[in-house]
């Protein structure tokens, strides 16, 4: 089934529409959210939250690519389970993935910053295009699937340092390509 016939299963309030949706994607955002959360009965709860947030957004919503915005409802949703548990147990490896890109990004919580939000990601993303091939596939896999430079490094075929380089040397690009632009000061 194509994304058009599952978000078309969406709009008409088709029940189906959940099913598909699991089978289209269910292994993706399971991977989005194992990959955040680390624990398979957390990312299940997270993935069952993504098909009942598609069925609320969808409509009004009507996603171009689904793909993407299954993948942005998944991740996010992942994140904020992630936060919650890291205010009760730290979790040090997240916590210092999150606190790579904090140093170059800071986090939002209010609507204004939400709304800054997103146009620090249309700018973020004119900054990927920007980068050679291999430095965007490490800065994505790093920090939006949440892949560990080990698993970067494998995935990618590549030295554990290299992969370390790089994204150390993409941020302080983004850092500057940001501050250029008036987005960070």
């Amino acid at each position: 089934m194509t994304d058009m016939e599952i978000v078309n299963l969406y709009t008409q309030r088709a029940e189906s529409a959940i099913n598909e949706t699991q089978k289209q994607y269910g292994g993706y955002c399971t991977a989005i959210a194992m990959n955040i959360l680390g624990n398979r009965m957390d990312a299940e709860e997270c993935v069952n939250d993504t098909y009942m947030k598609l069925w609320n957004t969808i409509p009004p919503e009507s996603p171009r690519v689904l793909s993407t915005f299954i993948g942005s409802i998944t991740r996010n949703l992942s994140l904020d389970r992630y936060r919650k548990a890291k205010t009760q147990k730290r979790s040090t490896d997240k916590a210092i993935l999150l606190s790579e890109l904090e140093e170059v990004i800071p986090l939002s919580s209010t609507l204004e910053q939400e709304i800054d939000a997103n146009e620090l990601t249309h700018t973020i993303n004119q900054f990927l295009d920007t980068l050679k091939k291999d430095e965007m596939a490490y800065f994505v896999c790093r920090y939006w699937y949440n892949y560990s430079i080990g698993e970067i490094a494998r995935k990618l075929n590549a030295s554990n340092g290299k992969v370390k380089m790089s994204l150390h040397r993409t941020r302080e690009k983004l850092k500057d390509y940001l501050e250029k632009r008036g987005i960070l000061v």
